[in-house]
C-alpha cells in the first residue's frame, strides 16, 4: 500500500496542491472494503478574492467554515438540492483555499463495480461513471457526513501517493459564468488523454 500524503502536502497555495493532486489516489473504505481512484481533474478556487469561490468576501459561514480550517480536510455541499461535490482544503488557518475534486478513475475491476452498484446507468461508457463531481460522489458514496474529515489519516475517505501525469491540462473552471473575470481564470487541471476527464479543452 502506497503512504498517505503528509499535512504539509496541503499547507500550500490552492492552485500547487490543485495541480499535485492529478495521479494521487483518493480511497474510499465501506463496509470494511477498500476502493481506490486515480485523481484525474481538479478545479483551485482561491477565496476571498476569488468571484467563484464560496469563500469570495471572506467571511467563514456554518456551511464554508471547513474552508478556513487547516488545509487536509474535506469540504463537501450541496448543488442544484440534489448533486453532493467534494473538495479537499488547501493553505493554512484563515486562507480559505480548496480544490473541487472534478473526475476520478476507478483503479480496479472491484472499484468499478462498487461505483456501478451505487450510480446505475445507462451508458456503456464506464467513464461516465465518475467523469464529474457530483457523479464521483454518487458513485463514490460521499455526502454531507464525510465533511471535514481529515484526509491525511487512514478512514472512510483519504488519499494516497499515486502516479506522477506525464501530461497537464490547464484551462477555464467550468459554470462559474456568475464569476465575472474570475470565470476566464485558468484554475482548472487534468491529466492529458485520461478519458474520465469531464470536460475537454476546446
Amino acid at each position: 500500500m502506497e503512504s498517505n500524503i503528509k499535512r504539509s502536502f496541503y499547507l500550500r497555495d490552492g492552485l500547487k496542491v490543485a495541480k499535485d493532486l492529478l495521479g494521487k489516489t483518493l480511497v474510499r473504505v465501506k463496509d470494511g472494503k477498500r476502493y481506490a481512484f486515480k485523481i484525474v481533474e481538479t478545479e483551485a478556487y482561491l477565496g476571498p478574492n476569488d468571484k467563484g469561490a464560496h469563500t469570495y468576501g471572506g467571511k467563514p459561514t456554518a456551511r464554508t467554515k471547513p474552508i478556513f480550517d487547516e488545509g487536509g480536510i474535506t469540504y463537501i455541499y450541496l448543488i442544484y438540492g440534489m448533486y453532493y461535490c467534494l473538495n479537499i482544503v488547501a493553505n493554512e488557518v484563515n486562507i480559505p483555499h480548496c480544490v473541487l475534486i472534478r473526475a476520478v478513475e476507478p483503479l480496479d475491476e472491484e472499484s468499478l463495480v462498487y461505483c456501478k452498484a451505487n450510480r446505475p446507468i445507462k451508458s456503456k461508457k464506464v467513464q461516465d461513471l465518475t467523469n464529474g463531481p457530483g457523479k464521483l460522489c454518487k458513485a463514490l458514496e460521499i455526502d454531507k457526513f464525510l465533511n471535514e474529515i481529515d484526509v491525511t489519516k487512514e478512514g472512510a475517505l483519504y488519499i494516497e501517493e499515486g502516479e506522477t501525469p506525464k501530461e497537464i491540462v490547464t484551462d477555464k473552471r467550468i459554470n462559474i459564468d456568475y464569476a465575472e473575470e474570475y470565470k476566464d481564470k485558468e484554475w482548472r487541471f487534468y491529466i492529458k488523454d485520461n478519458p474520465f476527464v469531464s470536460v475537454l479543452k476546446k
